[in-house]
């Protein structure tokens, strides 16, 4: 159980980490880090960074399906957790 809530906390932290470098690339008109790559990371479990960086960094807070993804995730991945758990 606990390689499980070490997985969680890493995939999270990743997808924060690459939400803020996408925010800075956006800012400097650099190379952007793709879409489909933050949704499969809040899908595989990284949703609850995903929302945190959505406010944090004021990034993709327009794009309504980010929103819904990461909220799903946040939800599918709260049961599994419990279910295991």
């Amino acid at each position: 159980m606990q390689y499980l809530t070490i997985y969680y906390i890493l995939i999270n932290l990743l997808l924060f980490i690459f939400m803020g470098i996408d925010k800075i690339n956006a800012r400097f008109h650099k190379r952007r880090i793709k879409e489909a790559t933050l949704l499969t990371l809040s899908l595989i479990g990284g949703g609850m960074g995903g929302f945190l960086s959505m406010f944090i960094f004021h990034h993709k807070i327009r794009k309504p399906y980010f929103i819904i993804v990461f909220a799903i995730s946040i939800i599918t991945h709260t049961i599994l957790y419990s279910i295991i758990k």
